[in-house]
């Protein structure tokens, strides 16, 4: 888990004082041997969207859905610029968002006091080259199954649900997808818009002069 630059306010607020605070679990399957399921790999942010889907709306000139996120003002908008200047909305926000809000001040909250590092509220943004070293914080909580229930116990359980979950054929593992692009580009390369490689391009040239 991870905090990150204030992109969210808290549960009742209106201003950017949490970050979309990340949480990510990795479950191995199947051991090492060859041919062993890849790990089971959940991995979300606590903001309704990931805040790179509201930037691409905005390179685009879309509008995004009503729920995804405030204007500067506090106000619920559709405008993508406008909520790149306000703040990110907790999931669940259909519902008042209170869940969300809680789970990122939970991580916020872990990972400051037990890394030393700084609030969100303290970190400017990682999109803008103006302002100050971010200094976030991660936290990683790492588990020996031979140390608690066994590894056999460990896979037997894992295995039992997974199995348990694709019965259903309209299930989808997580992690799962992009297990699958990942195979996709390593065999058939990367496809990239050419406005975004331009831009790499210039960045590069840039970095080389």
């Amino acid at each position: 888990m991870g905090n990150s630059p204030a992109a969210m306010p808290v549960a009742g607020g209106t201003r950017a004082l949490l970050g979309t605070n990340p949480l990510a679990a990795v479950f191995p399957r199947g051991g090492q041997q060859a041919g062993a399921a890849p790990p089971l790999v959940i991995d979300l942010s606590l903001s309704e969207v990931a805040r790179g889907k509201i930037m691409v709306a905005a390179q685009k000139g879309e509008p995004i859905p009503l729920g995804w996120a405030l204007d500067a003002q506090g106000q619920p908008t559709t405008d993508a610029q406008a909520a790149l200047q306000g703040s990110m909305l907790p999931f669940g926000s259909g519902s008042g968002g209170v869940k969300g809000a809680l789970l990122a001040l939970l991580v916020e909250l872990l990972v400051i006091s037990l890394t030393g590092a700084s609030f969100g509220a303290e970190a400017d943004s990682f999109f803008a080259e103006q302002g100050n070293r971010p200094r976030i914080g991660q936290l990683f909580l790492v588990f020996d199954p031979a140390a608690l229930a066994g590894t056999v116990a460990y896979q037997e359980r894992i295995d039992r649900l997974i199995s348990a979950m694709c019965a259903e054929a309209c299930v989808r593992l997580p992690g799962s997808t992009r297990e699958q692009k990942m195979q996709r580009v390593q065999a058939r390369g990367l496809e990239t818009p050419a406005a975004v490689l331009a831009a790499m391009r210039q960045l590069a040239q840039g970095a080389a002069s």
